[in-house]
Parts: C-alpha cells; structure tokens; sequence
C-alpha cells in the first residue's frame, strides 16, 4: 500500500524582538524545519529579516535548513470593502505560497513560517493555510507554536495587568476604535492602528499605555494620561518611521476611575 506524501508545515511564533521571548517548544520546532518560507515586504522590513535571521542563528544547531522568500501581494489599504481587499490578499498570499511549497519542499518534508508575536493574534498566516488546504491541490498538515505576543510584551514592560478585577478587556484595531470605543470593556488593547486613532479621546479620563518596537534595542514606552500624553507619541512615532521606514506597536486604553471594587 503506498503512504499519501503528507508534507508539514509549522507556524511558529518567535515572540517580539527578544530572542529570549523564544520559548523551548519553538526552539525544538526551529529544529525540525527543512524549509522556511518568508514573505519578502520589501527594504523597510529588513530589521525584521535580520532579525528573523539571528533568531534561526541563534537557536537552530544545524545547517540543513534553507530559506525560501515570496513577494508579498500588495494589500489595498484604502479599498472601501476592506474585509473584501483582505480576502483577496490572502488569496494571493496562499497561490503563491503554494507554489513555493510545492516546488521547494519535499514529499514528506516540513516547511516553517516564523510569526512574530503569536501566530493566534492578528497574523494571517493560519487563515493563509487553511486556504491552501481548501483549494484542495497539495495535502499539507500543520502545527501552531504559540509565542509571546506584543499584548503580553507591552504589559510586561509597564509593569501592569492588561485586565482588572472582574473587568472585561477588548482586543480590537484602530480602525474599529475609529468609529468608538466599546462601552462593555474599560481596558481596551488597540492593535494595528496607523493613524493613532485614540488621539480622537484626548479630552476622556483614559490612560495610555503605549510601547513601539517592543523586545528589540529601539524599544519605546510611553504611558500617562491620554490628553497629555498623545501629542508626544504621535511625534515620536512619526520621528521613528521616518528613520527606521517602519513602525510596529500597540497600546492598552484604560477608562477612569477604577471601578470600587478595587
């Protein structure tokens, strides 16, 4: 009986920056990698390439491995259906990745994807295999590799629990709190918001804890009362993608006043 060629795939989440954000079961799956494939976003994203780069130098113990790079699609940011342009880059994100796969990895070889943070927190790259394997012409499985995501990074780094007693905590975007801050959840982490959206609730009691570059050595936090605060952010955040060509962070909005039970 012949055995159906299974090739896999592991989603690794290598944390934010820091490679001791690596944990022992990514390390172990960096090791059993035969192929990386990374998604080249072009010269403003080399930092993450060496960076990515002196993680696999860093843990893997032998040279057997390879590194594949695909042009990333270009995602239309300003499409008035943005689910719709979404849908449509991962779609081709996973034609191209299929091809790759197909040409690059063995039979019965496993391939990698290093995902920054947590391959479960805003990343696509398990909603991009999920598509492969629903197109139905390569029979691929996977494993996810959880990491240390930028939300567990930033608290750390204030010091602080991203939750209070008995209280709800929204994870959301930019682009939704551009339309209002949720009325069920006083602590609210805000992700992927290029335009600092929150500048709009300067005059509201809220807090702002707010960290770029989170784990590397140009790392930055900021933390105060939003009013006070959001003038410098959003002049160190334009001072620091005008140098580096790029920008990752997040923040945790924290209405006022604490509820009396705490």
């Amino acid at each position: 009986m012949t055995i159906p060629s299974v090739r896999k795939l592991m989603v690794i989440g290598v944390g934010v920056g820091d490679p001791d954000f690596v944990t022992v079961q990514a390390v172990n799956a960096l090791n059993a990698v035969d192929v990386f494939f990374v998604l080249d976003k072009g010269p403003a994203a080399a930092d993450l390439a060496r960076a990515r780069q002196a993680i696999c130098e860093k843990f893997i113990t032998h040279d057997r491995y390879r590194t594949v790079t695909v042009t990333d699609p270009v995602r239309d940011r300003g499409a008035a259906d943005y689910p719709d342009a979404v849908r449509r880059w991962r779609d081709e994100r996973a034609e191209r990745l299929e091809k790759v796969i197909d040409a690059e990895l063995d039979a019965h070889g496993v391939g990698g994807f290093l995902v920054w943070g947590d391959p479960s927190l805003y990343d696509g790259t398990i909603r991009v295999i999920e598509t492969i394997i629903d197109r139905g012409a390569l029979t691929v499985d996977y494993e996810v590799i959880p990491g240390i995501s930028s939300v567990q990074a930033l608290a750390a780094r204030h010091r602080i629990a991203v939750n209070r007693v008995a209280g709800a905590v929204h994870v959301t975007t930019g682009r939704r709190i551009s339309q209002g801050l949720p009325d069920d959840a006083d602590d609210v982490v805000v992700m992927l918001d290029a335009d600092l959206a929150c500048a709009a609730y300067r005059d509201e009691d809220i807090d702002i804890y707010w960290g770029a570059y989170l784990g590397t050595a140009d790392e930055i936090l900021v933390a105060g009362r939003l009013g006070e605060v959001i003038d410098h952010i959003a002049q160190t955040r334009a001072d620091l993608r005008q140098r580096k060509g790029w920008i990752m962070d997040t923040y945790l909005l924290r209405r006022h006043p604490v509820p009396p039970f705490q």
